[in-house]
């Protein structure tokens, strides 16, 4: 959707803001919108939007807790927040219509995987203050769907009541999918025994070769699924069947992309950092948010016959972004040379260090169940063959160290890939 689809959206937002909370209030008195704003004949152009000041992470922390607020406190029916564990946390709270269109953009994402109403949906997204779990059950819920909510962890039993209950779709991270697959080998269970058709996957960045990878070893069809807690949670973006990028539900959301860098607007079809309003959200309504992460918008429509617009799968977030030796690396790309390999699994982690001044690199990934640990000969030629193709993806060199399996750690929400013990 263009600028000029949303534009009456935007004004709404921009007017909305304006009223009911100061901070956006001194945004629009600092960027010289003010006037127009309260003037009778408001007309928003987009030359005057990207005027707007963005709004970041720390925004949210300077305001913590309810200082974002733009509702009366009693219409709030629902707090979710992050962890906090960099900072303070960051709230987000909800008035029942925002919980209404929360669902109702969960259950599109449901019903562009091909989930019916009639099959029984496996929540492994962690439940609580984080934005994932609750958020994909209340989906899931009012679609009509059975419900399992499980949560994270406790993999045995995860697959124990996937078997039982004839459990059809999976919600998790990717990783934690992979890690169920994985769990199942060594209970002596073939994956693609289970009766799981769908796998919904989000919360952390996956490659489309690790999507192919739970494809192959889960037998079922992948979908990725886009959401921030900020925004609202899992369903701002979607993949439909092409698996070709991912619907933005327009009717709630403007997104834009910029360069992280200069905060200068791209066009379509160029990679940079997502830029997101809401557009019908009441209790947290946000404008220009940056979200840190990196993708671009497709200009072409797709082939599925849906109109909204898409995003690409993100690559990676600008603040993740790794600089080894001059040359920027995202960890998506190491995933997707690793996955590329049958005789390891997607399960890696990156840790730099200095030597003699210069960046030091070294990949730690997990050998496969059924390798043989006893030919020296094919592990070296193994680990040069990661190396090689890394070099050849990113101009980097890497130092491969193969382990055994089930030795790197495993998350149930997002997963660590990188520690930069660098000076």
């Amino acid at each position: 959707m263009s600028f000029n689809s949303s534009k009456h959206k935007l004004e709404n937002i921009v007017c909305y803001t304006n009223s009911n909370l100061e901070f956006y209030k001194n945004k629009y008195i600092e960027c010289g919108l003010d006037k127009l704003i309260n003037s009778q004949n408001f007309n928003l152009t987009q030359t005057d939007f990207q005027k707007i000041p963005f709004t970041c992470k720390q925004d949210l922390r300077n305001n913590y807790p309810f200082g974002l607020f733009a509702v009366d406190r009693s219409e709030v029916v629902r707090l979710h927040a992050s962890s906090g564990t960099t900072g303070l946390a960051t709230v987000v709270g909800y008035t029942q219509q925002d919980l209404d269109m929360w669902a109702d953009c969960f259950i599109r994402a449901l019903k562009l995987a091909g989930v019916t109403k009639d099959m029984t949906v496996q929540i492994a997204f962690g439940y609580g203050l984080f934005t994932g779990g609750i958020g994909a059950h209340y989906g899931a819920e009012k679609m009509g769907c059975c419900v399992v909510p499980v949560s994270s962890g406790n993999t045995n039993r995860q697959i124990k009541l996937m078997q039982d209950f004839g459990t059809e779709v999976l919600a998790c991270t990717p990783s934690y999918a992979m890690h169920i697959a994985q769990t199942a080998l060594s209970m002596g269970i073939d994956p693609k025994s289970l009766p799981l058709k769908v796998g919904i996957f989000g919360a952390e960045p996956s490659s489309i070769a690790l999507l192919k990878s739970l494809e192959d070893t889960l037998g079922i069809k992948a979908y990725d699924i886009y959401g921030l807690s900020e925004i609202m949670g899992p369903g701002v973006a979607s993949m439909c069947k092409q698996q070709q990028g991912l619907h933005l539900n327009e009717d709630n959301f403007y997104a834009e992309i910029i360069d992280p860098k200069t905060g200068q607007n791209l066009p379509n079809g160029q990679l940079g950092e997502l830029v997101i309003t809401t557009l019908t959200k009441q209790c947290c309504p946000l404008v220009r948010y940056r979200t840190g992460d990196i993708t671009k918008i497709y200009e072409e429509s797709c082939s599925c016959g849906l109109k909204d617009m898409r995003i690409d799968k993100i690559s990676g977030r600008s603040d993740d972004m790794l600089i080894i030796r001059g040359v920027n690396v995202f960890p998506k790309q190491i995933e997707q040379v690793i996955a590329q390999f049958k005789e390891i699994v997607p399960y890696y982690l990156i840790t730099l260090t200095n030597e003699n001044t210069l960046d030091k690199a070294v990949l730690q990934v997990e050998l496969a169940l059924d390798f043989d640990l006893d030919e020296v000969k094919k592990i070296e030629k193994l680990k040069r063959d990661i190396a090689n193709e890394i070099k050849a993806q990113t101009q980097v060199s890497m130092q491969i160290q193969l382990v055994q399996p089930n030795t790197l750690k495993r998350y149930e929400s997002k997963s660590v890939h990188v520690v930069d013990n660098r000076k």
